[in-house]
């Protein structure tokens, strides 16, 4: 019997991918989102017949809507048991040097996405009093140097998750973040290779600056692909936020992660800047 439908945003890979396959197999019938076709068929022979591939992009409002219409459509009448907001991108370098374009990129995926997401999706949520799952990062609360970018955007998803839960707390629709540190996906090759990319189109003044620390992110990056804790773990604090009686408001994912946020409310800002400077030029800390 099924434990009732979700959606799930970015389910190509990585977290998303996992927590759509888990929570499959729980036995919830899962909406996989996907931007491409071919991405959604490798979902299926891994999954039940239940779990359907669902064409959407987060920063498409009119793909969104068709989307939430299609699972309204199959649905019958019924509403959401949960959505999970998890589609994002990582954007980082100089913020001196930065493409202001690259840096409205992030903000539209990762922050403008999950408010899209959750407008889109909220009244089949409602009518089955649902949950809402956001996936953000522990850099939502400390933003380490080079990576602020992507930090903004997970700061801001913090105050949208804070604003959302008790906006919606009259409906009983309980609203969870969780916030993964280090974790082993393909955002750490993407990373890379946007790296490369960002470095070959910086100036060469930017080089002369910012070459040292840069070669240190890379040493950073390489380490996080190694480590880390595995999407199925995140997929499993995301299960715990739909389905527990008394779910939490936060879920710190991985041992990195809830020393990131130990150190965050903990440590005075200027303590926390020279502690973490010397960790990303050491290519240890963390990214």
């Amino acid at each position: 019997m099924s434990k009732g439908a979700v959606v799930v945003t970015g389910a190509s890979s990585g977290i998303g991918r996992a927590t759509a396959l888990h929570l499959d197999q729980a036995g919830f019938e899962v909406f996989a989102g996907v931007r491409r076709e071919p991405d959604g068929a490798s979902l299926r022979p891994e999954a039940s017949p239940r779990l359907r591939p669902l064409l959407l992009d987060v920063t498409d409002e009119s793909a969104l809507a068709s989307a939430a219409k299609e699972v309204e459509s199959q649905l019958g009448g019924q509403g959401l048991a949960g959505v999970v907001a998890n589609a994002g991108i990582a954007v980082g370098g100089p913020l001196e040097f930065l493409p202001l374009e690259e840096l409205r990129r992030v903000l539209e995926v990762n922050t403008v996405g999950v408010v899209a997401t959750v407008q889109a999706f909220l009244p089949l949520v409602r009518r089955a009093t649902g949950r809402i799952a956001v996936v953000g990062s522990v850099s939502g609360r400390l933003a380490v140097p080079f990576v602020g970018p992507y930090a903004a955007s997970k700061f801001a998803v913090e105050a949208i998750c804070d604003s959302l839960r008790v906006e919606l707390r009259p409906w009983k629709i309980h609203v969870a973040l969780v916030e993964p540190g280090d974790v082993k996906t393909p955002i750490w090759e993407k990373s890379k290779q946007f790296a490369d990319e960002m470095e070959a189109r910086l100036p060469e003044e930017a080089k002369a600056m910012y070459g040292e620390v840069i070669d240190a992110i890379r040493a950073r990056i390489d380490e996080g692909a190694k480590g880390g804790a595995s999407p199925q773990a995140c997929a499993e604090a995301i299960e715990h936020a739909l389905v527990a009686r008394r779910p939490n408001t936060r879920y710190l994912v991985g041992t990195d992660a809830k020393l990131q946020a130990a150190l965050a409310g903990l440590a005075p800002d200027r303590v926390r800047d020279v502690l973490l400077d010397k960790l990303l030029r050491s290519g240890r800390g963390p990214l």
